[in-house]
């Protein structure tokens, strides 16, 4: 196809017919339609509602499994609240380790962080059973549709609206998404209706 434009198009109309689809590429990639990365366990951020497996090594009894608040803390033994949304696990685990030390609670703390329970999802709109339900790693709109009981006879099915709501800091973002998008714990997915 550019062959035949190179053929009957000047120099430079042919630089501006490569540069409006370029444009129009660029703004399909950055119209609603989003696609979100996988979860990883060294990159991903808590929120409120995460559960947290805290591991004080040689010291079980500041070990234990913990939720992070609505407000974004965790209230751990002898130390009290610790914040932990925005923080990735292990910046958790250094922040804990740090204030065992500096308070002198333990001598050269180590400690580890791992999410033992992500946050929930929820499916809304047109799946046999819409609610909340346990999160996955690795679960995309499609797998999250199987959970809720499949689409209804009235559902859109190629894509779906997702709302998403990364830390404490920044605004709930809306898009659209396909049915290969993975999803990120405490994402609203919304199957919409079909219009006949």
């Amino acid at each position: 196809m550019f062959a035949m434009i190179r053929k009957t198009c000047r120099p430079g109309i042919l630089h501006a017919i490569g540069a409006t689809a370029l444009l129009a590429l660029g703004s399909c990639a950055s119209g609603r339609e989003q696609s979100f990365a996988p979860v990883d366990g060294r990159a991903y951020h808590l929120g409120p509602g995460d559960q947290v497996r805290v591991i004080t090594y040689n010291d079980p009894q500041l070990s234990n499994t913990f939720t992070v608040s609505d407000n974004g803390n965790i209230d751990f033994p002898l130390l009290g609240v610790v914040p932990a949304a925005g923080a990735a696990p292990g910046a958790l685990a250094q922040r804990i380790a740090d204030d065992l030390a500096k308070k002198g609670i333990l001598y050269q703390p180590s400690v580890s962080v791992e999410i033992a329970q992500y946050r929930p999802i929820y499916i809304l709109g047109e799946v046999n059973h819409p609610g909340q339900y346990p999160y996955q790693p690795g679960m995309t709109m499609l797998t999250a549709v199987a959970l809720a009981g499949g689409f209804t006879y009235r559902a859109v099915t190629g894509h779906a609206t997702d709302v998403r709501h990364e830390d404490l800091d920044t605004p709930a973002h809306e898009g659209r998404i396909s049915r290969e998008t993975v999803l990120l714990p405490g994402d609203v997915v919304t199957i919409e209706e079909r219009f006949f």
